[in-house]
């Protein structure tokens, strides 16, 4: 028989410095040991807007408001095992992986890439992670 304090708890993550949800879904649930992080795109996390100058910038924001959460989670971007990228046009590819690759130094997590017919705000990227929870 398994007891209720075997079974992992799920709590919501809320993140200063990631943007808030903007539908009703939470940013994270951390299911201790996993923490799951919804899509994040290029949002300014202060005015919620995407930030300007093209897909290395969204790129950039992005992977900075996913290690936000990931951090609130007690978690790291070294932690990740899998992302998903989701990209508005696959042209972008190679401008977002160069982007990527300087986050997502050593071991890389394993991906997935996508090309949306569109994501929300008309964000040029967009990627969700599953990562390990440290704490």
């Amino acid at each position: 028989m398994i007891s209720n304090k075997s079974i992992p708890q799920k709590e919501v993550v809320t993140a200063q410095g990631a943007p808030k949800a903007i539908g009703p879904y939470s940013v994270g649930i951390r299911a201790f040991p996993w923490v799951f992080c919804s899509g994040q795109a290029g949002l300014d996390p202060e005015t919620g807007e995407l930030v300007p100058g093209g897909i290395e910038a969204e790129t950039r924001q992005t992977i900075t408001n996913l290690k936000n959460v990931l951090e609130s989670a007690g978690s790291s971007l070294g932690e990740v095992v899998k992302t998903t990228v989701f990209l508005r046009d696959m042209a972008d590819f190679s401008r977002m992986n160069a982007v990527y690759a300087k986050f997502f130094t050593g071991t890389p997590p394993a991906r997935s890439t996508i090309q949306a017919a569109a994501l929300p705000k008309g964000a040029a990227v967009e990627i969700e992670a599953i990562a390990l929870a440290t704490i």
